[in-house]
């Protein structure tokens, strides 16, 4: 096995271990890790990228925990507030870099902020979470529509997402560059 499958097997066990007896939250990442996995392959990531954005998808909503604990809610500010804390001594415990740590705190702490993407990894990162959310949250096609021209970019993405939920191609594209 390689460096870079050990590092993310032993993210995906520790985030299993993390949301014991919890699996809609288990769940949750998982499809988030596989769609953003899908999306950068085909986007064609460097391997760094990949790794960094793999070890997000696992890691993104790790702040729920301590913001439910703490406030009795998460929402998306909360998660991004201590989500990054908690993913840093995960990271750290499975042996990922200071440099990789930094870059994947950065997307645990913004990845509910849809204004100033910085990133390849943080566009596919939303658009990943965004496949899962539409989906578990039930929304309305026009939500999905609205989001589908507001916040999908890739080319990748947008295939999907208009695949998966069945959007017209009538709606105008307008994706910005990244």
């Amino acid at each position: 096995m390689d460096n870079k499958s050990k590092l993310l097997d032993c993210l995906y066990k520790n985030m299993i271990a993390y949301f014991a007896g919890d699996p809609k939250r288990i769940h949750h990442f998982i499809k988030v890790h596989s769609f953003a996995k899908l999306i950068a392959q085909n986007e064609n990531l460097a391997d760094e990228q990949l790794l960094i954005l793999e070890a997000a998808a696992y890691v993104h909503d790790i702040g729920i925990k301590p913001s439910e604990q703490i406030h009795g809610k998460c929402n998306g500010k909360l998660q991004e507030q201590y989500g990054p804390p908690e993913a840093e001594t995960m990271l750290q415990t499975c042996g990922f870099s200071e440099q990789q740590i930094k870059r994947i705190s950065y997307l645990v702490g913004h990845h509910h902020t849809y204004t100033g993407i910085d990133g390849i990894d943080y566009q596919i990162l939303v658009e990943a979470d965004f496949l899962v959310n539409l989906y578990e949250d039930n929304c309305k096609k026009e939500t999905i529509q609205h989001t589908y021209q507001k916040i999908f970019k890739t080319k990748t993405g947008r295939s999907i997402c208009r695949t998966m939920f069945g959007i017209d191609i009538t709606v105008p594209e307008s994706p910005k560059t990244i």
